[in-house]
């Protein structure tokens, strides 16, 4: 009597399931909030240094976007100067940190750097929070870790100094990805496998897509950063309700031999669903995992460094590690590259922020079809040329007339960041083996996320040559691209539960093997037996 046979007892999609994905819905907005903050907070409009006032008049004057020159009346001499303050051409009057603080020309380097801390904060609070969830459990963990984030935020609104904006950075990107993670785990567990992909798929498309949406508009209704910051960081005070209607999660408590809780928990949820479950059905639950408790008692020798000790499993976690890399920059600065296209980024951030949704239908109508390795491997090329083709059509098109070409162009790059994100996140978890299969996706998780720490320098690059993050991020998906070809099709496979069976796994495999070629060269084959089989008995 394992966990899920109680949880088809005790329901594993009535009310309680559709409470659990109600609240994984605020989760969504309360991160889409967090995360992209550090976006809406640090557009920079089109400036130009203020009028001069002393020694030339300012009719004998010529003014950019870093530099004024002045003549004198018979324009003979002249003094080329450095900006002291500079006009702003507000987005519907929004001041943002770079306009209230002057963070550009010699200064335009402060915004970047402030903003890479968070995902040094990103990287080390999941490696915190991860083993904090191990210790005190996930529920707990999952509340702590938004509230980290969301003070972050709201110590951000109150700094002016780039010290003191790193500091508060770093500790807002403490939880930008585990306060997702968590409350996904929660959820998971207590679903029905078939209602998982779709429903977790679905929710977080709509739910997230509608944080991104609105925050722009309640950015601009507020009028400056810091009010913004304060109210991007409100709602994280309603996940101190969640302990309220959620249950820990059942798993980490047989993990840690609490079953008399692990019952209470289940028997909860069956009263929430209405549900009738005999005692007997848990006295049998909590025998079976007392003796699979003490079976396992002696640890598995399988650890994440053992990945790497041998040829094929380690081939295939440097592969892992650099694709992590380079899907996860990728993604952040797609998701943040909206200025400069002839279209307010307020606007243009809100309406791209809908194909959140898309792409995650996307993963569940293809994936399944074309094969894990087609689908992540296509994504990778097919975002790589997108991305190419916007930073062309940015450097040489005028934004002024083709504006709305340039904002489609940007929304499809960020659609196809999406899918690849998604597409990536399950083909590494099928991959690496079960019995470091937790650990495994965690570091190459962190080290994901640790590398995007070089996603502000490279938007930085754009002040130089506008087309050129767009490029450097193309030619980067271009190799993830080609590094998916090395890796094993994981679709209608057994996967690997042991290192000794990952080593294995895959070998003997063509780099060009794909399912959906497979199904059709067998297709094809077969009725050509059949007809063969025809002719001989006519």
């Amino acid at each position: 009597m394992d966990l899920q046979r109680v949880l088809e007892k005790c329901g594993n999609f009535g009310p309680y399931q559709i409470l659990l994905l109600g609240l994984y819905g605020y989760t969504n907005i309360v991160s889409s909030f967090h995360y992209f903050s550090q976006t809406l907070i640090s557009f920079t409009p089109p400036y130009r240094c203020s009028a001069p006032v002393e020694e030339y008049s300012q009719n004998f004057t010529e003014r950019f976007s870093c530099s004024v020159i002045q003549y004198d009346e018979d324009r003979t001499s002249f003094r080329d100067s450095k900006c002291s303050s500079w006009d702003f051409d507000k987005e519907s009057n929004y001041d943002s940190v770079t306009t209230e603080l002057e963070w550009v020309c010699d200064d335009a380097y402060k915004l970047a750097v402030g903003q890479s801390f968070f995902f040094i904060g990103s990287a080390l609070g999941s490696i915190f929070f991860g083993y904090l969830a191990d210790r005190i459990g996930r529920l707990p963990a999952c509340v702590l870790s938004t509230l980290t984030g969301a003070s972050g935020d709201f110590f951000t609104s109150f700094v002016g100094s780039l010290p003191w904006f790193s500091f508060t950075r770093f500790i807002s990107g403490l939880s930008s990805d585990t306060q997702y993670v968590l409350m996904y785990i929660l959820v998971f567990e207590y679903l029905s496998p078939q209602h998982r992909t779709f429903g977790l798929n679905i929710i977080m498309g709509v739910f997230y897509s509608i944080g991104l949406m609105i925050s722009p508009w309640i950015a601009i209704w507020l009028g400056n950063w810091r009010s913004y910051l304060w109210a991007a960081s409100l709602p994280a005070l309603g996940m101190l309700l969640f302990p309220l209607f959620l249950h820990e999660s059942v798993e980490w408590l047989l993990t840690k031999g609490k079953f008399d809780k692990a019952v209470s928990n289940l028997k909860s949820v069956a009263k929430f669903n209405r549900r009738q479950v005999e005692d007997s059905v848990f006295d049998e639950f909590i025998k079976h995992y007392r003796e699979k408790l003490n079976s396992t008692q002696k640890k598995s020798s399988d650890t994440f460094m053992g990945m790497l000790r041998t040829s094929r499993l380690r081939k295939f976690t440097i592969i892992l590690l650099i694709k992590s890399m380079i899907i996860t920059i990728a993604f952040d600065i797609l998701s943040r590259n909206v200025e400069g296209v002839g279209i307010s980024p307020f606007k243009l951030f809100s309406y791209s922020g809908f194909v959140v949704l898309p792409g995650g239908l996307t993963i569940i109508l293809f994936q399944n079809k074309i094969g894990r390795k087609g689908m992540a491997c296509a994504s990778l090329l097919v975002g790589a040329f997108i991305t190419a083709t916007t930073g062309y059509l940015v450097g040489t098109l005028d934004p002024a007339n083709y504006s709305i070409l340039l904002g489609f162009m940007v929304c499809l790059a960020r659609y196809g960041a999406v899918v690849a994100y998604d597409a990536e996140a399950q083909y590494a978890a099928e991959i690496i083996p079960t019995s470091v299969r937790g650990r495994g996706v965690a570091n190459i998780h962190v080290v994901g996320n640790a590398f995007a720490f070089f996603s502000s320098y490279i938007i930085f690059l754009g002040t130089y040559y506008k087309p050129l993050p767009s490029l450097l991020i193309s030619s980067l998906l271009i190799i993830g691209a080609c590094l998916c070809l090395t890796l094993p099709e994981t679709l209608h496979k057994q996967l690997p539960q042991t290192l000794e069976e990952g080593e294995a796994f895959g070998k003997g495999e063509k780099w060009y093997f794909f399912p959906c070629f497979s199904r059709n060269r067998q297709s094809k084959k077969s009725e050509s037996q059949l007809e063969s089989a025809n002719e001989i008995t006519e």
